[in-house]
C-alpha cells in the first residue's frame, strides 16, 4: 500500500450527524417526515429570493464562476459593517477559512488553543497540518470560558487561539473583556468563531480596529439558511486577508453558491424573520425540556441547546436512538472532546416540530 503521511494515519475521522437517508433506512421512516434537529440548521429554509436565483441560472454551470467577487464583498462587508479588503470568502463553509488559516499559517510543530467542549473541525483541520494541540478549557457547568486556562496554554510555540461564541455545542458566550485579554497576551492569531452571533445579537467586529491579530469567522449556513451551499467568511486586517488569497483556491466558491449569497443578502426581512424564528424555538425548547427533572439543560446564546442526560438513566447513545426510531435526529456529543457520554445537543425547528420533540421525549422519559 502507499505510504499514508503521519498526520493523516494518526487523524480521527470527523464525525458528523446523520442523514435522513441514512435513519430512514436504519429504521424504516419516511424521508420526508423526519425532524432534523442535530446539525443546528435553519428550520426557515432558504430566502425565496436565492432559490429564484438559483432556478434562473442553473443553465450557466457549464462554465467556471467568476474569480471577482468584490460585489459579494462589498454586500458583506456592509452587512457586518466592516470594509471589503477585510472579508474573504470560503466556497466550503467556514470550514475551507479554517483550512486556509491553517496552510498560512501553521508548520509543522506549532502549536494552537482550543478549549474543550468545542468546535471539533479546527482540530481536524489543523492536525493535518502537522500542528500540536493545546487544551485549555470551557467550563461547562457554568457554561463559560475558563480564562486562566487559555492564558497558562500560551507559549512561544502558539500560533492561533481558536474562541467560539456562542460556544458550539454549549451556547454560552465569551466575555468581551475576556478576549481583549487574550488578545493582549499573545500576537498569535485569535480565532473568534462567530458562527452564531445573530442568535445572541453580540459580536466584536469593533476590536477589528484594535487589535491586528484578530480573526472573526462566519458563515452563511446558519442565520442565511444556506448550509447546503457551503458558504462562510473571515474577516481580519486587510495586510493578513492577502497573505491568505496567496493560498486559497480561485474558483472554491461555486457560482450558484455566490448567487445565493448575494440574493439572501438582498433580502433583510428573511434574514431577520429566520432569526426571530430560531430564537422563539430555541426560547420554547429550553423552558418545555427543563421541565423534566430528568434533564439538565442549559441556557444557550445560540440556535441549539446542550442537554445533560444522566438522570434519564440513559446515556446519549440510547436517548438519541429512541428519538431516531420516532424520527427525530439530535446530536450525540459523546464525540466531543471535553464531554462525557451523558450529552446531546438539540437544535431549533419549527414549532410544530418543536412541540412533536416535546411529546415523543415525554413518552420516552416517562
Amino acid at each position: 500500500m502507499v505510504k499514508i503521511k503521519n498526520t493523516v494515519n494518526e487523524l480521527d475521522p470527523y464525525v458528523p450527524g446523520r442523514s435522513n437517508a441514512d435513519l430512514a433506512r436504519a429504521y424504516g421512516l419516511d424521508p420526508a417526515k423526519i425532524i432534523r434537529m442535530g446539525s443546528n440548521e435553519n428550520p426557515m429554509g432558504p430566502s425565496p429570493m436565492a432559490i429564484k436565483a438559483l432556478e434562473e441560472n442553473l443553465h450557466t454551470i457549464n462554465t467556471y464562476p467568476e474569480s471577482n467577487i468584490d460585489d459579494l464583498k462589498d454586500k458583506i462587508a456592509s452587512y457586518a459593517g466592516t470594509s471589503p479588503e477585510q472579508i474573504i470568502v470560503g466556497g466550503d463553509g467556514a470550514d475551507e477559512i479554517l483550512d486556509v488559516l491553517a496552510k498560512t499559517l501553521i508548520e509543522p510543530g506549532d502549536e494552537y488553543i482550543v478549549h474543550p467542549p468545542s468546535y471539533m473541525y479546527y482540530e481536524f483541520t489543523f492536525n493535518i497540518h502537522g500542528a500540536v494541540p493545546v487544551y485549555a478549557r470551557w467550563d461547562i457547568e457554568n457554561n463559560q470560558l475558563d480564562l486562566n486556562s487559555v492564558l497558562e496554554a500560551i507559549s512561544p510555540r502558539t500560533k492561533v487561539i481558536f474562541l467560539c461564541t456562542p460556544n458550539n455545542p454549549s451556547g454560552g458566550l465569551i466575555d468581551k473583556q475576556d478576549i481583549r485579554t487574550i488578545l493582549e497576551s499573545t500576537d498569535a492569531l485569535v480565532v473568534v468563531d462567530e458562527a452564531y452571533w445573530e442568535f445572541s445579537g453580540v459580536n466584536n467586529l469593533e476590536l477589528l480596529a484594535e487589535y491586528d491579530n484578530l480573526f472573526i469567522l462566519r458563515t452563511f449556513s446558519k442565520v442565511m439558511g444556506l448550509a447546503g451551499m457551503r458558504i462562510g467568511y473571515g474577516i481580519c486586517h486587510q495586510d493578513f486577508i492577502q497573505y491568505m488569497h496567496r493560498v486559497k483556491p480561485v474558483f472554491s466558491l461555486i457560482k450558484l453558491s455566490y448567487l445565493a449569497a448575494v440574493t439572501t443578502l438582498d433580502d433583510p426581512d428573511y434574514i431577520e424573520k429566520s432569526t426571530q424564528l430560531s430564537i422563539q424555538s430555541r426560547d420554547y425548547l429550553y423552558r418545555e425540556m427543563s421541565k423534566f427533572p430528568e434533564l439538565k439543560v442549559y441556557q444557550s446564546w445560540a440556535n441549539y441547546i446542550l442537554v445533560d442526560v444522566r438522570g434519564t438513566g440513559m446515556n446519549s447513545k440510547e436517548i438519541s436512538e429512541k428519538l431516531m426510531k420516532n424520527g427525530i435526529i439530535v446530536r450525540d456529543c459523546s464525540s466531543f472532546r471535553g464531554l462525557d457520554e451523558f450529552w446531546i445537543r438539540v437544535s431549533v425547528a419549527t414549532m410544530e416540530e418543536d412541540e412533536q420533540f416535546i411529546n415523543v421525549l415525554k413518552s420516552i422519559l416517562q
